[in-house]
C-alpha cells in the first residue's frame, strides 16, 4: 500500500470538529474488543485522550515529511515501552482507529480513504515498533530513581533531586515521564533542570497544579528516600552545538525555567563564552523560586545576565511586566539562538514577537505543553 496524505488529511478535517466524541469512541471500541489492554492505561483517561488527539493530529499533518515523522514516531515508540506496549498491541489499536474513522467520516469514508488510512497507520506503527525493538537492546523500559533531596522553594513549588539506579543518559533541554507509587500507570512529564552530572543525579522543578495527581504528590507527599519511576528522556530542545557562534536568549516562565537552566549549565560546562540573557518571569517576587541559584551562576559566569521579571507586584523593585513585554524592551534578538519555555500563552506570544522581529523559526526552540 502506498501513502496518500491528501485523502488522510481531507477525511481527518471532517472528523476534527467532533474529535472529542471520536476519541471517546476509539477507546471504547479498543477496550471492548481488547479488554486486556485496559490495564495499560491510567484509571482516568482525560489526559490520555488529549495525548492521542495531539499525536494523531501531528502525524496526519506530517505525512508529507516522512523523515521528520520517523524521528517523532521513533521517540514515541521508545517512550511507549514504559507502558508495556509490545508489537502485537498495534494491530488492535489500528483496528479500533479504522473503525473510528469509518464511523465519524460519514459519506466521505470510501474504500480509497480506508486504504489511505490503513497505509498511513501501518507505516507509522512500523516506525514505532522498529524504534522500540532497537531501543530494547540497549536501554530499560523505565528506571527506578531514589529521591535524595526534596526542597520546597515557594508555595506549591518543589525542587527534587533524583538518583536513578542505572545510568540515565539525556540531553540538556529534554524532559522525562514520572510515575509515583501513589498513582500507578499515571505518568506525567517534567523537564530535567540540569546538564548531565558525574553522579548521575538529576533535578526536577515541580509546581503543584490544582487537580494534578502527580504534581501534588511530588510537591506535598514525596520524601527523601522515596522511589519514583522514570521513563526514557524525550524532547528535541537541545543546546546549541559546539560550533554555534551565536549568543543565547532564554525566556523562562515559572517552572519553565527547568530545561533552560539545563541548557545554560551545558553551555557553561562546554567552555564556550557566548553572552547569555535569561529572562526569568513570575507573578510575584516570591515565585522566583530559583533566583538564588541563578545569581550564583551569574557570579561564576560573567557572560550570563539574569533578568527577573515580575508581572503582578506593583511594588517590586525590578523589571515589571510580562515576559513578552520584557523581550521587546531589549535590542533585536535576530542574531541569537533562542529558547522559550513556560505557560503556553506566554510561549506563543513570545515566539510571535521574536518572529516578527526577524528571528528565523529554526533558531527558536521550544517543546510541547506538559501535563499537570
Amino acid at each position: 500500500m502506498s501513502l496518500n496524505p491528501r485523502l488522510v488529511k481531507e477525511s481527518f478535517s471532517e472528523i476534527e470538529p467532533v474529535m472529542g466524541k471520536a476519541v471517546a469512541y476509539f477507546y471504547g471500541r479498543l477496550f471492548a474488543e481488547s479488554p486486556h489492554l485496559r490495564g495499560l492505561f491510567p484509571p482516568a483517561m482525560d489526559v490520555q485522550r488529549d495525548r492521542l488527539f495531539g499525536a494523531l493530529t501531528r502525524v496526519v499533518w506530517s505525512l508529507d515529511s516522512l523523515d521528520g515523522l520517523r524521528c517523532y514516531l521513533g521517540q514515541l515508540g521508545r517512550d511507549h515501552r514504559k507502558y508495556g506496549v509490545i508489537a502485537e498491541h498495534y494491530t488492535a489499536v489500528g483496528n479500533a482507529l479504522l473503525a473510528t474513522i469509518r464511523r465519524f467520516a460519514g459519506d466521505g469514508f470510501t474504500p480509497e480513504v480506508e486504504a489511505a488510512w490503513a497505509a498511513a497507520y501501518t507505516a507509522a506503527a512500523n516506525m514505532m515498533i522498529e524504534a522500540a525493538e532497537a531501543d530494547a537492546g540497549t536501554s530499560p523500559a523505565w528506571w527506578t530513581a531514589e529521591v535524595v533531596d526534596h526542597e520546597t522553594r515557594a508555595p506549591g513549588v518543589a525542587v527534587l533531586t533524583l538518583r536513578p539506579g542505572a545510568p540515565f543518559p539525556f540531553t540538556p533541554g529534554q524532559y522525562v515521564n514520572v510515575q509515583t507509587s501513589r498513582w500507578p500507570r499515571v505518568w506525567r512529564t517534567y523537564s530535567i533542570a540540569n546538564a548531565p552530572r558525574r553522579d548521575n543525579t538529576l533535578r526536577l522543578h515541580v509546581r503543584a497544579v490544582p487537580g494534578g495527581w502527580v504534581s501534588t504528590t511530588l510537591v506535598s507527599r514525596t520524601r527523601v528516600g522515596d522511589a519514583l519511576l522514570l521513563g526514557p528522556p524525550v524532547g528535541t530542545m537541545a543546546p546549541p552545538g559546539g560550533d554555534n557562534p551565536r549568543n543565547v536568549l532564554c525566556v523562562a516562565g515559572g517552572t519553565g525555567l527547568a530545561p533552560l537552566k539545563a541548557v545554560i549549565e551545558h553551555v557553561i560546562a562546554s567552555g564556550r563564552r557566548p553572552n547569555i540573557h535569561l529572562l526569568f518571569g513570575a507573578r510575584t517576587a516570591a515565585e522566583l523560586y530559583d533566583l538564588g541559584d541563578l545569581i550564583r551562576m551569574e557570579a561564576e559566569y560573567p557572560w550570563l545576565r539574569v533578568v527577573p521579571v515580575v508581572s503582578a507586584e506593583p511594588a517590586y523593585d525590578g523589571m515589571r511586566g510580562t515576559l513578552p513585554g520584557a523581550v521587546r524592551r531589549f535590542h533585536s534578538w535576530t542574531e541569537h539562538e533562542v529558547y522559550v519555555c513556560g505557560p503556553p500563552a506566554m510561549v506563543s506570544e513570545t515566539v510571535r514577537l521574536l518572529e516578527d522581529d526577524g528571528v528565523p523559526p529554526s533558531r527558536i526552540h521550544r517543546d510541547p505543553v506538559r501535563d499537570p
